[in-house]
């Protein structure tokens, strides 16, 4: 059973690809371990990139070891009743349930620290994170440079072979610099999808022109 405390809370790294989420959260666990507090570390299992499932690494080379999980179930299972915070990265790639699951840590009295990447590739919400996002007390969100223009990027651009990925692939794709780049809103492309919006708008702006 979970211990009572009278101060927990969430907080949530959200953002863009490339814009040091993950070097946030190792940030932050770091200065908690500095302070004597009990963390556990928790990723999702589908990102096997750089260190491996067994750590979460950032793009700049940083790492910190980190237990890997399918679900939110397991991250329930897993958290010990005396551990002061808990830290879960990528967690973009669980499902719903992990809102309950880190609200009743919350109340618990821990601390929560949540990165995840909040759109897809589309400019969709992903997974969980809208949920999550809602549910925080803390809330920060990162951009990234757009490598077209140099502007702050906010979105996920997915690359096949170089070129912009059509809207119905997967919505998980695990990758790093050779499949995803970050880009501004103006220089995000995602070919299907920006098509049916063209003809949504011109279907629209028909239905003006009668009225």
């Amino acid at each position: 059973m979970l211990r009572t405390a009278r101060h927990g809370w969430i907080e949530v790294v959200s953002g863009v690809m490339f814009s040091g989420k993950s070097e946030e959260l190792i940030r932050r666990v770091r200065r908690a371990l500095i302070a004597g507090r009990k963390v556990q570390l928790f990723k999702s299992h589908l990102d096997d990139r750089y260190g491996g499932q067994f750590r979460i690494s950032s793009h700049d080379g940083r790492e910190i070891d980190a237990e890997p999980v399918s679900n939110s179930v397991q991250v329930a299972e897993k958290v010990d009743p005396e551990t002061q915070v808990v830290a879960i990265d990528e967690a973009q790639f669980l499902d719903d349930g992990i809102c309950e699951v880190v609200d009743a840590l919350a109340d618990a009295g821990m601390r929560i620290i949540v990165a995840g990447t909040d759109m897809d590739f589309r400019g969709e919400p992903f997974g969980p994170m809208g949920l999550l996002l809602a549910r925080a007390e803390r809330i920060d969100k990162l951009s990234a440079i757009c490598v077209v223009c140099g502007d702050p990027a906010t979105k996920n651009q997915r690359l096949i072979d170089g070129k912009p990925a059509p809207a119905e692939g997967p919505t998980i794709q695990v990758g790093g610099a050779e499949s995803y780049e970050a880009r501004c809103r103006r220089c995000h492309e995602v070919p299907q999808r920006d098509r049916a919006q063209r003809e949504m708008v011109l279907r629209r702006g028909e239905g003006w022109e009668g009225v």
